[in-house]
């Protein structure tokens, strides 16, 4: 079995798109961790605030089985594709890991944005303190205490549904 850890994200019907995310991954992989969920100002372009957390499971699947599993379950929600990179989205799901596998194909892990994004390293560091980032062999807990704060985020209480 495999730990994986996913970053979870969306600006559109926030509240909607979060719980339906959470619940394709408890569909898929059973019992799934959470940080708490965190709304941070849009990184990149204007747009709405988004909800961002993190979500642990174990599976058997393979990296790239996950990578087209997270796509499907974007599309279901209508992300749209063509859509410029930095700009809104219904629904974002990212591999940040896979164990401690380290690769650039068929997506690069652990992800970039673990250590250049406050909406993935914070709850990360919440839900992962102690796990060691594969690369740098730094805790995330020590990473998000070295991470300058310059992008404004904050947890907000979260309502799930009676099935979470």
């Amino acid at each position: 079995m495999a730990r994986i850890y996913i970053s979870i994200g969306s600006n559109i019907d926030r509240q909607f798109h979060i719980q339906a995310a959470v619940s394709a991954l408890q569909q898929h992989f059973g019992a799934v961790q959470l940080s708490s969920v965190y709304e941070s100002e849009a990184v990149g372009f204007s747009g709405d605030a988004f909800y961002n957390l993190v979500a642990c499971a174990d599976t058997r699947l393979p990296i790239s089985d996950c990578v087209a599993l997270f796509k499907q379950i974007e599309d279901s929600y209508g992300r749209d594709r063509s859509a410029q990179k930095f700009s809104g989205r219904t629904l974002d799901l990212d591999l940040l890991t896979y164990d401690d596998v380290v690769c650039q194909q068929p997506v690069e892990l652990p992800r970039a944005e673990i250590t250049e994004n406050a909406f993935v390293l914070w709850p990360l560091a919440e839900l992962a303190p102690d796990r060691l980032h594969p690369k740098t062999g730094v805790s995330y807990a020590e990473l998000w205490q070295q991470y300058e704060k310059k992008q404004k985020l904050w947890p907000v209480p979260f309502e799930w549904s009676a099935q979470q």
